[in-house]
């Protein structure tokens, strides 16, 4: 419309930041990580402080409302509006200054939490609160929100540690807020002291107690006994007073050691009547959860609740001593307890606590969990009456949940099993809401504890507060924003709590997919409904193994994260503002980049597989239309290699890739100019299989004989012994398996085809392949071409249906394969039950080894190793039985997380090079370059190990090709092409 199309020129006529109003980028910022949706006119992201200026006088000129945003994970609908965002993420991201003497950092709002406390880290210093998404979440936002975190009981709120702020008001004045009311316009300052001394008593004794107060104003901050703090009361505001441009935060000393006292109680109440007992003790922390949240507990003490308990101290023996102190006073209370003071082992237990705003947002079941009634807090001596109570009101009303959170505190953190689909769940929810809200308030509580009301709280707080003192708030908001253009329908004058609920415009009932989507009921709706928008996919560094997500990293673009292209897909399917369905471009664009690693299906808290949902959006898409070049030549892969291996073509073809044409069948190819072709080794291993004189009677002929004696092989059997011939001829009493031979081990790297076997035989095990081709159908799975891919893996199965009568263990060598074997193969074949048959007995090359030759014994090596984790085996299939295997063989060290980002056919394609490189140089090049003298580089994917060669000019080898040098002790039988 036209007044759209003159405030977008307006506003880029003024600034220096980006604007951006198309489709795609609206659709990105309808949601944060709470029920409610609306759509904004466009997104800026300012550059300073003069740009925000502008932006507020462009909208405040067309009464266009403002909403600033920090990293999206609000849970009470406050970072979503109607008019225009203001990204802080993307420019303002700034640490402009930290000083150590006087504890206090200068920081700009797009700051990522975790961003200011590696920067205090340096001075033994931290900013006190974190939130659970601290790795992602703002200190804008923080402050809007009010934000708490773990540490609270040792280091207060956000309030609790904010020294001054300069923000913007709707009006265009300028103020800097601290104690006092001098840094206001006179506007305002005189405005403020007669509001405060209008009403002390009101002020005095309208605000409950409490160490989570967060609900309302804090409007008690401006008493002249509290100094008129009137940052304090800005912090908590949830951006309906003014724009947050800079602050002033306070910094806290950070303990030189930590140990986590992890205590079992019998129930949740009897943890919950204990965590206030243990604060005279002086813990960082005092954190719950029960059994319906942790799931597998068998690294926890016994019980079916726990309290984590942090202590800290100038060393490990003092942080312990403390933490045995806090063991033993809370003993007659336990049903068990442990000291954890070893780093890592305590990384480990809070990621747990960390992910459960992600995986409490489905039940055991799989049943959908919302918040709603998400951070309530009462005083900490009475959480133990108010959990009671609270699970009663549950069960009342038919609905589930699985309270956590900041059990020191009287905080406690829930979602729950609301239906927000059907007209009758929305009125459940309200109804429950209204009871829960009265039950809060009878405890002597706080409708919200941390994340803030807006628009799932805000409509209740009367009950909370009264309707004296909920006027106070709306007085307070005029006078800071008379206009109402911040953030309306937010805390005060709110929208009802069962507006704007994000699921209103989706359909009604599952459209037609090609994957089944088994974890939510065969529903693509349901499945991109799983992101929450919690971000864990907005973490730009990734530790340990994890992978998740490597082209956010790389572009730092909402777009590009898992995140970013769930809210597209949820507004495609809602079909307002995204409205071509799976025709549409800006999906299409987002999911580009998508390296399709499988990494969020396992890092996701709430498993969101976007690799799936991209192939499921390709094949649509793309329906009945002509497909770039790279599906025809990198989907339809393993014909093309099959034809090349028939004609005996591949040293020609060797020859042409080397000259200018193979320039021209790159072009042709949709294949990045900057990437070399694979060098085609003279033989497959299937050809090399044929002709090998230690070669065992092939499968078909092992299967025939089973049929000959009429033996009823045991379908759930891992493997078979073979039996006796007709004719007396008794075959090795050896244990068979099927190795896969996979399009990429046979084509391209049947070097670890062969070292595989050298190494399986060596543990007492007979390989033998299929008798026919077969194929996982990856390539055409990735490139979204699922028809095909689910003829190629019926004919596969037909082909398999001997081992699988057999029972025997299928080993597949490449980790992408095996993925897409165990997940993929299922879910496009669901009604097809040697489909599950193939899929469960898949096994990696170590998984094999680990369960059926368990005695046998690795070549010692004794050497250090680096590379990296296949992506798909971090995802899908784990890497336990790898590393085991690595230990039992002498090769010590750690593999790299992250990507290579190669990744298949993404890495080869036009466009993608330059994020595949950056991909890589994350942490696979790095880890190479820098390893020791002799290190083993290992690599079980062909994609990494391609990488290696393109990027680095090292060689990575499979971990079979190591084992197999060890055996031979002759590198060049195993070790070379």
């Amino acid at each position: 419309m036209k007044e759209t199309r003159d405030l977008q020129r307006a506003l880029r006529a003024v600034i220096q930041g980006d604007v951006a109003f198309d489709d795609g980028s609206r659709a990105l910022v309808t949601m944060d990580a709470s029920n409610y949706r609306r759509v904004p006119l466009g997104v800026v992201a300012p550059r300073d402080e003069d740009d925000v200026e502008a932006v507020l006088a462009v909208c405040r000129e067309r009464g266009v409302p403002v909403v600033a945003r920090g990293g999206g994970t609000s849970i009470a609908g406050q970072a979503t509006g109607v008019g225009v965002v203001l990204d802080f993420t993307r420019h303002m991201d700034a640490i402009t200054g930290i000083d150590p003497e006087a504890r206090t950092a200068v920081v700009q709002p797009g700051v990522v939490l975790d961003a200011l406390r590696a920067a205090a880290g340096a001075y033994g210093l931290t900013f006190g609160p974190d939130p659970s998404t601290h790795a992602r979440c703002t200190l804008g936002g923080m402050i809007g929100n009010n934000a708490c975190g773990a540490h609270s009981v040792a280091w207060g709120t956000t309030a609790d540690n904010v020294a001054e702020l300069r923000v913007l008001t709707y009006g265009g004045e300028r103020a800097r807020l601290a104690r006092g009311l001098g840094g206001l316009p006179p506007r305002l300052a005189d405005g403020l002291r007669g509001f405060a001394d209008g009403q002390l008593a009101l002020l005095r004794t309208g605000f409950p107690e409490l160490p989570r107060r967060i609900s309302g104003y804090a409007l008690d901050q401006l008493l002249p006994e509290k100094h008129v703090d009137v940052a304090r009361a800005f912090t908590g505001s949830e951006g309906t007073l003014g724009v947050l441009t800079e602050a002033t935060v306070r910094l806290v000393a950070a303990p030189r050691a930590r140990a986590l006292a992890v205590l079992g109680y019998g129930h949740e109440s009897a943890a919950a009547d204990a965590a206030h007992l243990l604060l005279p003790y002086g813990p960082l922390t005092v954190e719950g959860m029960a059994a319906d949240l942790v799931g597998d507990a068998s690294a926890l003490p016994r019980g079916t609740a726990w309290l984590f308990v942090e202590t800290g101290g100038d060393s490990a023996d003092g942080a312990a001593a403390r933490a045995r102190e806090i063991v033993r006073a809370a003993a007659p209370e336990t049903t068990g307890h442990t000291v954890l003071t070893d780093p890592a082992a305590q990384r480990a237990l809070w990621r747990v606590r960390d992910d459960a705003a992600g995986t409490a947002t489905r039940m055991p079941d799989g049943t959908e969990a919302w918040p709603g009634w998400e951070d309530c807090a009462v005083p900490p001596a009475r959480l133990g009456a108010y959990l009671r109570e609270f699970r009663a009101l549950l069960g009342r009303h038919g609905l589930r949940g699985a309270p956590y959170g900041h059990f020191g505190d009287g905080c406690v953190h829930v979602r729950v099993d609301f239906d927000l689909v059907s007209a009758d769940g929305v009125r459940r929810f309200r109804e429950f809401s209204g009871e829960v809200a009265e039950l809060v308030v009878a405890h002597g509580g706080s409708l919200s504890g941390e994340h803030g009301d807006g628009q799932a709280r805000a409509e209740l707080l009367p009950r909370m507060y009264g309707p004296e003192l909920v006027r106070a708030f709306e007085r307070f908001k005029d006078l800071w924003d008379p206009a109402n253009g911040l953030n309306p329908g937010m805390l005060v004058r709110p929208h009802r709590l069962d507006e704007n609920l994000r699921f209103a415009p989706l359909p009604k009932g599952p459209v037609p997919v090609e994957f089944t989507y088994p974890g939510d009921g065969g529903d693509f709706t349901a499945a991109v409904r799983r992101c929450v928008g919690v971000a864990k996919c907005r973490e730009t560094s990734v530790g340990g193994t994890a992978v998740m997500c490597p082209s956010y990293r790389v572009t730092r673009e909402e777009r590009h994260s898992t995140r970013g292209r769930a809210r597209l897909l949820h507004e495609m399917l809602a079909g307002e503002v995204v409205r071509d369905g799976w025709r549409s471009e800006e999906v299409r664009e987002a999911l580009d980049l998508c390296l399709s690693c499988k990494g969020c299906r396992s890092d996701c808290p709430v498993g969101v597989d976007m690799a799936t949902y991209k192939a499921e959006f390709l094949h649509h898409h793309y329906a009945g239309r002509v497909r770039p070049a790279g599906h025809y030549s990198m989907g339809w892969l393993p014909v093309w290699l099959r034809g090349v291996s028939v004609l005996r073509l591949s040293g020609l073809l060797n020859a042409l890739a080397r000259g200018p044409l193979g320039a021209v069948a790159k072009r042709v190819g949709g294949i990045a100019r900057e990437r070399a072709l694979p060098v085609l080794p003279p033989m497959t291993f299937r050809e090399w299989w044929a002709f090998s004189p230690t070669r065992p009677f092939p499968l078909y002929r092992i299967m025939r004989l089973r049929r000959v004696r009429g033996s009823a092989p045991d379908p759930e059997a891992r493997s078979a012994r073979c039996p006796q011939t007709p004719d007396g001829l008794d075959l090795p009493d050896r244990v068979h398996i099927v190795l896969w031979p996979d399009t990429f081990t046979n084509y391209l790297a049947p070097n670890v085809g062969r070292a595989a076997v050298a190494v399986l035989q060596d543990a007492g095990l007979t390989p033998t392949l299929p008798a026919k081709t077969t194929c996982c159908a990856l390539t055409w799975i990735s490139t979204g071409q699922l028809r095909t891919a689910r003829r190629k893996l019926k004919q596969t199965l037909d082909t398999m249906a001997p081992a699988l009568d057999a029972g025997l263990t299928v080993t597949v060598l490449e980790p992408s394969c095996a993925a897409a074997l165990r997940t993929d193969l299922p879910e496009l074949l669901p009604d097809d039950p040697r489909a599950h048959r193939l899929a469960a007995s898949v096994r990696t090359f170590a998984q094999t080894l680990e369960e059926l030759a368990p005695h046998w014994e690795p070549p010692r090596l004794d050497r250090p190793v680096v590379g990296q984790t296949h992506c798909h085996q971090h995802a899908v299939l784990g890497d336990d039985a790898e590393r085991r295997l690595r230990r039992r063989a002498g090769l010590h060290g750690e593999l790299s997380g992250g990507c290579c980002g190669l990744a298949g056919n993404f890495g080869f394609e036009k466009g993608h090079y330059d994020v595949s490189v950056a991909c890589a140089e994350e942490q696979l090049l790095p880890s190479v370059r820098g390893a020791e003298e002799g290190a083993e580089v290992l690599a079980d994917g062909f994609s990494c190990r391609t990488q290696l060669a393109q990027l680095a000019g090292r060689r990575g080898r499979h971990l079979a090709e190591v084992l197999a040098e060890g055996i031979a002790g002759n590198s060049r039988q195993y070790g070379e092409k």
